[in-house]
């Protein structure tokens, strides 16, 4: 059986990018899925001074063995301010310095949401732009718009168009 983790790219406890993270995640056939919180990862702010002083933090390191033992990422990014959530960005800046091909070359299905029209585009460019340059094999992307609108906590994705164009996405990843 093939493996998925899954995670929302954000430090909220009611994460919306964590449920659509997991919910992509489940459309997966023969797959079972891990779905982490980054707030079981979380560091001291990313600095080469506190890398030389103390190293990286064994959390940086566990995160990217986590990473390592996946056929498939599924992550879902939250927008702040246009671009990467602070936690995740953190703990992407500490795994970068374990190897640069920070994703190790796993399948990855990229995602966004956000309560607004815009469905956290803008961080969703940088992640398909960016990705790739750490080793991520991107095979699909999809942007949830208007997430409180077009998601329910027990059906998913209740806007028939959007869910099938994250099934459409889903079905051209091959495990």
């Amino acid at each position: 059986m093939k493996k998925i983790i899954a995670f929302g790219a954000s430090s909220s406890k009611k994460s919306i990018n964590k449920q659509l993270a997991a919910y992509a995640a489940g459309q997966f056939e023969n797959a079972s899925v891990e779905v982490l919180d980054l707030n079981d990862y979380e560091m001291p702010i990313y600095s080469m001074d506190k890398e030389t002083e103390s190293g990286i933090p064994e959390l940086a390191t566990d995160f990217y063995n986590k990473l390592g033992t996946a056929d498939l990422l599924v992550i879902s990014f939250a927008e702040h301010n246009g671009a990467y959530s602070t936690a995740f960005k953190n703990i992407f800046d500490w795994t970068s310095r374990i190897h640069s091909e920070t994703f190790q070359n796993k399948q990855t299905l990229i995602m966004s949401t956000s309560p607004g029209p815009r469905g956290g585009s803008s961080v969703l460019e940088i992640a398909k732009n960016r990705f790739p340059f750490q080793g991520a094999a991107v095979k699909g992307s999809f942007s949830l718009p208007s997430f409180n609108e077009n998601f329910d906590v027990k059906d998913g994705i209740t806007n028939e168009d959007l869910k099938n164009q994250l099934l459409e996405i889903v079905n051209s990843i091959t495990l």
